[in-house]
């Protein structure tokens, strides 16, 4: 048991063929027993009926397959993903195996042929132990077994470890992660007294110390008073003429006036004004009067608008 490494409360399975003997097997069992002690698990499968047992994942630390003499077992993809499911996570496989010396038969398989086998199941640690090789009885045998004739043939004894994790199972990782320090480039150094004229926070609306500038304050009161009516000077034609005369652009009907025509377009219409500054002009006006865009007058003037200025308006 020393070659297998199996120590006292480790659970084993066994697995045999049909070319080997009852009591060969039962003899592995008994020294397995006797190292591993009576409470643990040392179960015997058929090669064959592997894959339909109803072994649990993960309950065995080693698996040994066609270890006893004579057997001649052919391990398959199947039967190595099997043996990597029942096996617990870090735990052993000891296996052996009829191998090509060399060359492609398409029935065994070369020893770098078995090695890759058992990675793509999912083995790490893959390494030969020995290579045994036979003997003309042994041979014969083998052949025999296998139905191989020939004499190519070697005996591989091999050792694989599943990864010491559970397909599906995670971890929590350490990183490290490393501050790149780059230093800043630097900036222009402004006066502190010039960056405070600049600055106004919101702090500052309640800071004594802040002169604030009221807009109200910006208007004296001249600024504030209406202007007199009689100082505005009404763009009337032919003021201080003896003769009136209309001006080429005429808008205040006195063109009409002197022509003796009535437009149908025109009448004298009495607006009331509502906030009484429309003889002001647009700078007292509202934004919905009727004189919005014509000159300031004197109060009670009469002033002529047309039926699409009132409709407008």
């Amino acid at each position: 048991m020393d070659l297998f490494d199996i120590k006292p409360g480790d659970n084993v399975a066994v697995i045999w063929d049909n070319v080997t003997t009852a009591e060969s097997n039962s003899k592995l069992v008994q020294d397995i027993r006797t190292v591993t002690g009576s409470s643990t698990h040392v179960a015997m499968e058929n090669i064959e009926r592997l894959q339909i047992s109803a072994h649990k994942k993960s309950s065995f630390d080693i698996v040994l397959s066609s270890v006893v003499p004579g057997s001649a077992s052919q391990h398959t993809f199947d039967t190595f993903a099997e043996i990597a499911r029942i096996l617990k996570p870090g735990g052993r496989f000891y296996f052996k195996e009829p191998v090509c010396i060399s060359g492609d038969n398409g029935r065994l398989k070369t020893a770098s042929q078995l090695i890759s086998l058992l990675k793509l199941a999912g083995f790490t640690e893959v390494c030969e132990i020995e290579k045994e090789p036979l003997t003309a009885e042994q041979l014969s045998s083998m052949n025999q077994a296998i139905g191989f004739p020939g004499g190519n043939l070697i005996k591989l004894a091999v050792k694989a470890e599943k990864p010491n994790f559970e397909i599906g199972s995670s971890s929590q990782l350490s990183l490290s992660f490393v501050k790149k320090i780059n230093p800043a480039p630097e900036r222009p150094q402004l006066d502190p007294n010039t960056a405070k004229a600049w600055t106004l926070s919101a702090t500052d609306m309640n800071d004594d110390d802040v002169d604030l500038i009221d807009s109200d304050e910006l208007l004296d009161e001249n600024d504030l008073k209406k202007p007199d009516p009689a100082s505005l000077r009404i763009m009337s034609c032919g003021d201080n003429k003896k003769k009136k005369r209309a001006c080429k652009n005429c808008t205040c009907g006195l063109a009409e006036e002197l022509g003796g025509k009535e437009l149908k377009d025109v009448k004298t219409f009495q607006v009331k004004s509502a906030c009484g500054s429309c003889y002001l002009g647009d700078a007292f006006r509202c934004a919905s009067c009727p004189y919005m865009g014509m000159p300031a007058f004197k109060p009670g003037e009469q002033i002529l608008l047309s039926n699409k200025t009132l409709s407008d308006a």
